[in-house]
């Protein structure tokens, strides 16, 4: 049996995509639990472990996207389109959380999944790495945001740039916070 597993990343940030990521182990690999409990150097070194030792896709919804159908229908569809990405169909997909997305592929809601299968622990993962990445890149357009520390999450620092610059074409202006 071919099992997968899928989890999300970025459901809460205030700016950037939502992305998801759909993961097959080939093996097992030790040391997989949820991408929030890892250091950013473990997440690093697993995330390369697991695209050599795994088959994986990444689909993002970008922040205007988001703003068009809201977040929770938004990350589905970033669930769906990477089980949709990977090279071969699974016969199970483990879902991390209460919502499964809408395809024509047996899934299963878990909620906490990403510290229970050791497949959404890698989607986590990779997931994180991913979007972690992308919100890199526009930091480097966009420095005043710090981006490349806060990752698009409403910190402090964060909402108080937004207050006194305004919004940036990667924000999610149908968040709270976003426009003041």
């Amino acid at each position: 049996m071919i099992i997968a597993g899928v989890d999300e990343v970025g459901r809460g940030c205030l700016a950037g995509p939502v992305t998801a990521a759909a993961v097959i182990l080939k093996n097992p690999i030790s040391g997989l639990r949820d991408s929030k409990e890892i250091s950013s150097i473990k997440r690093e070194t697993l995330a390369k472990i697991i695209k050599e030792q795994s088959i994986y896709s990444f689909a993002s919804v970008s922040n205007d996207k988001i703003d068009e159908i809201n977040i929770h229908q938004a990350t589905l569809l970033a669930m769906q389109e990477a089980i949709m990405n990977l090279s071969i169909t699974p016969d199970l997909v483990y879902v991390d959380g209460k919502f499964i997305p809408n395809i024509k592929v047996n899934c299963k809601a878990v909620i906490g999944g990403d510290k229970l299968i050791s497949e959404i622990s890698a989607a986590s993962i990779i997931a994180k790495v991913h979007r972690d990445d992308f919100m890199k890149e526009i930091d480097k357009k966009y420095p005043i945001y710090n981006f490349v520390k806060n990752k698009g999450y409403g910190t402090i620092h964060h909402l108080t740039t937004l207050k006194e610059s305004g919004y940036t074409s990667f924000h999610r202006k149908s968040f709270k916070g976003v426009i003041v």
